[in-house]
């Protein structure tokens, strides 16, 4: 079984602009995300997905002075770019990370490979609620490829696997039981807005380490409710 990661990274936000390569503790927000997924086993590649738009030259420099594989496809059509990125490496499983997210659970996505392992079915469900920030999707090539070519709306371009969500009964599924320990979905442990900045620069100035548990970072904002509560009026934007 091969698997491989896909990170959807671009420069471009409404909210934040340039966040992906902001400064992080001693590093850059994608610096965390990609060290986290490099921990993730039973994974042959972590790849960096960005847009042929210019601004997103950045992130192509950036992955040549770190030595990390990358991709350039549509902006608005994440679906494709990640389609096509996935074409040269002919996995049968793409793991779905987004950039916005510094503290991604690589414990958790560790198992959620294992049960794929066991099931072979065409996506994971998570059966509980977890932090927005930490969880990462994984779904196979073959249905990857299908919801490219049934998925038409804007929001199933833009939302890459947002079709099978929507159309659960056209694809097998196994269910990931969410541990307790992470069931915490009161807590915004993503980069979106200057408040999301703010949290997540405090949690890596407290760890100093891109590969901090989750766990870890969910009982450091339990334990401080002022830093918790920097981002919790956020609100997540509807998929329209």
């Amino acid at each position: 079984m091969k698997n491989i990661i896909i990170i959807q990274a671009r420069m471009g936000s409404s909210r934040l602009p340039g966040k992906i390569l902001k400064p992080l503790g001693d590093h850059d927000v994608l610096t965390y995300v990609v060290e986290r997924c490099k921990k993730i086993k039973g994974v042959s590649d972590v790849i960096v997905a960005t847009s042929t738009l210019s601004q997103d030259d950045k992130v192509e420099d950036w992955c040549k002075r770190h030595g990390v594989s990358f991709f350039r496809g549509s902006e608005e059509d994440v679906l494709d770019r990640y389609v096509q990125c996935a074409k040269i490496y002919e996995p049968d499983y793409v793991m779905r990370v987004t950039a916005d997210c510094p503290f991604v659970d690589f414990e958790m996505a560790n198992e959620i490979v294992k049960l794929m392992e066991q099931e072979k079915v065409d996506i994971i469900d998570l059966d509980g609620e977890l932090p927005r920030g930490l969880a990462v999707e994984l779904i196979s090539y073959q249905a990857l490829q299908y919801i490219h070519r049934h998925g038409h709306e804007p929001r199933h371009r833009e939302h890459v696997t947002y079709y099978a969500y929507e159309f659960k009964e056209e694809f097998q599924r196994a269910s990931y039981s969410v541990p307790v320990t992470r069931r915490q979905p009161e807590l915004r442990i993503t980069l979106d807005t200057e408040e999301d900045y703010a949290l997540c620069k405090a949690v890596a100035d407290y760890f100093k380490d891109p590969l901090v548990s989750s766990v870890d970072v969910i009982n450091f904002l339990l334990k401080h409710p002022e830093i918790a509560n920097l981002n919790k009026h956020i609100q997540q934007k509807p998929v329209v």
